[in-house]
C-alpha cells in the first residue's frame, strides 16, 4: 500500500479506543474533501487488548480475558452494530489449598453459595451474617492501616484468609500487610445464591471474537467515500517521523510517560505474563475462569478460552494461566497502580503536556493512566470524536 504523507487524523493504537473515535468521526461527518485517517500499531495485529486468536477453532484472547458487561444502553446497542453476539454470565471458581495440600472450590463472587461451604452447617442469610460478624467484632479493627486489616473489617477472617489473601499478595507481589487499606474500597458480598459475576444489564461475548468486531468498525469507517482510512502495523509512533508522516491531529492510546522519553520517571503498573497450554480433553477445567486463591499455585487465574463461547465441533481446549508480575520497561503495562505517588507523576506529565503546542491527545486506559472497561472505553472514546464531527 502506498501511504501518504499527510493524514487528518492518526490513531496511535488499534484498539476498541482508536476504533471507536475512527468510528464516530466517519459515521456522523460529511466532508468537503476526503478525510484521510491512519491506523498504525507496534503490535503485528489490530485488536489491541481486546484481541482475539482462532487457535483450533476457539477464540484465545491473548492478552486476558476480556467480558463485556454493561448497563449502558447506547454502549450496548453500539457494539452490537459490528458483529454477534451471544448472552454470558461469568461464574468464576476459585481454587483453595488446605493446609493439608487438599483443595477445595468455591463459588465466587462472595454469594450464599461460597458461604454455605465455608461455613458448614449454617445455611440462612441471617446465620451467614451473624457468623461473619462475630469474626470482624473479634478482629476489633477499628482504623484499618493496611489492606489485611480493611478487608478483614470487612469479610472477616475465614473469606480473607480464604478467598482474598493469597490471590491478593500475587496479583501484587507484596503482602497484605504491606499494601495500602485503599485498595479495597468494597468487597462486594451477597446473601442471595447467585454467582453472576457482574449485576450490568447487558452481558455478552461476540460468536466470533474481538478482533473480528473491532476489524468490522475499521471496515464501516471504509464504507464512506468522504473517509479514507490506512492500516499500518509493526509500527512504533517513532518510525512516522521516519517516514515522514503526519496529523493534523494525533489520538495516541500509549503511556503519556513512554510518549515523553520517561522523564520525569515512569508511571508504575502490574503486567501479567501468560502460559498457554493445549490440552486433548474437550473439558480441562469446566468453565472459563478459575481463580487460585493460595500462594501453593503461581498463577493468579486459568482461563479455558473455548466456554466464553462455545463452538460446535471444536476438538481439545486451550487454556492459559496468568502470573501477575511487577511491570518493567519493555513488558506489556495493564493494572496502573493508582497510589498517591502515582497520580501526583501522573499529573506533572499531563501538565507538562498541556504547557506543550501539541496536536496529541492521549486517550483510552494507557493514555489516561486508568482503570477502564470496554465500556467506558466505548463511551469516553464517543465523547471525544464528537468533538471532530464536522456538523
Amino acid at each position: 500500500m502506498q501511504y501518504l504523507k499527510n493524514y487528518d487524523f492518526i490513531f496511535v493504537g488499534a484498539g476498541l479506543t482508536n476504533a471507536t473515535i475512527a468510528e464516530t468521526i466517519a459515521s456522523n461527518s460529511r466532508w468537503d474533501a476526503k478525510i484521510k485517517m491512519l491506523v498504525i500499531d507496534r503490535r503485528n495485529h489490530i485488536g489491541g487488548n481486546c484481541y482475539t486468536e482462532k487457535k483450533n477453532g476457539i477464540d484465545v484472547h491473548t492478552y486476558g480475558a476480556h467480558i463485556f458487561h454493561t448497563s449502558n444502553d447506547f454502549a450496548a446497542s453500539y457494539i452490537q452494530q459490528f458483529g454477534e453476539w451471544s448472552p454470558f454470565i461469568n461464574q468464576p471458581i476459585a481454587v483453595f489449598t488446605q493446609p493439608d495440600g487438599t483443595k477445595r472450590m468455591y463459588n465466587m463472587p462472595f454469594n450464599m453459595n461460597t458461604f454455605v461451604q465455608l461455613f458448614p452447617g449454617l445455611t440462612t442469610p441471617d446465620e451467614i451474617k451473624a457468623a461473619i460478624q462475630k469474626e470482624i467484632d473479634e478482629a476489633g479493627i477499628k482504623e484499618p492501616k493496611n489492606l489485611a486489616e480493611q478487608a478483614i473489617s470487612m469479610v472477616g477472617t475465614t473469606i480473607f484468609n480464604t478467598l482474598v489473601k493469597g490471590y491478593t499478595e500475587k496479583q501484587w507481589g507484596r503482602k497484605c500487610e504491606d499494601l495500602p487499606a485503599s485498595i479495597i474500597k468494597r468487597l462486594p458480598v451477597r446473601y442471595t445464591f447467585d454467582n453472576n459475576y457482574f449485576n450490568d444489564t447487558y452481558q455478552m461475548m461476540p460468536k466470533d471474537g474481538y478482533t473480528s468486531v473491532i476489524e468490522n468498525m475499521f471496515n464501516e469507517v471504509n464504507k464512506y467515500d468522504d473517509i479514507r482510512l490506512d492500516i499500518m502495523l509493526d509500527t512504533p509512533y517513532q518510525k512516522l517521523a521516519e517516514l515522514g508522516i503526519k496529523g493534523k491531529r494525533v489520538f495516541y492510546s500509549g503511556g503519556i510517560d513512554e510518549f515523553y522519553g520517561y522523564k520525569f520517571g515512569a508511571l508504575k503498573y502490574r503486567s501479567v505474563k501468560f502460559k498457554e497450554k493445549e490440552f486433548k480433553s474437550d473439558n480441562v477445567q469446566g468453565c472459563p475462569v478459575c481463580n487460585y486463591t493460595s500462594t501453593d499455585v503461581p498463577y493468579t487465574r486459568s482461563i479455558e478460552h473455548k466456554w466464553f463461547c462455545p463452538h460446535d465441533g471444536t476438538k481439545g481446549s486451550i487454556v492459559s494461566y496468568e502470573y501477575s508480575s511487577e511491570w518493567k520497561k519493555g513488558m506489556e503495562p495493564y493494572y496502573p497502580v493508582n497510589d498517591e505517588a502515582n497520580q501526583a507523576l501522573y499529573a506533572k506529565y499531563v501538565q507538562h503536556h498541556e504547557s506543550q503546542p501539541t496536536n496529541v491527545q492521549f486517550v483510552g486506559r494507557l493514555g489516561t493512566y486508568s482503570y477502564m472497561d470496554m465500556d467506558d472505553c466505548i463511551l469516553a472514546a464517543r465523547q471525544i470524536g464528537r468533538r471532530y464531527v464536522d456538523k
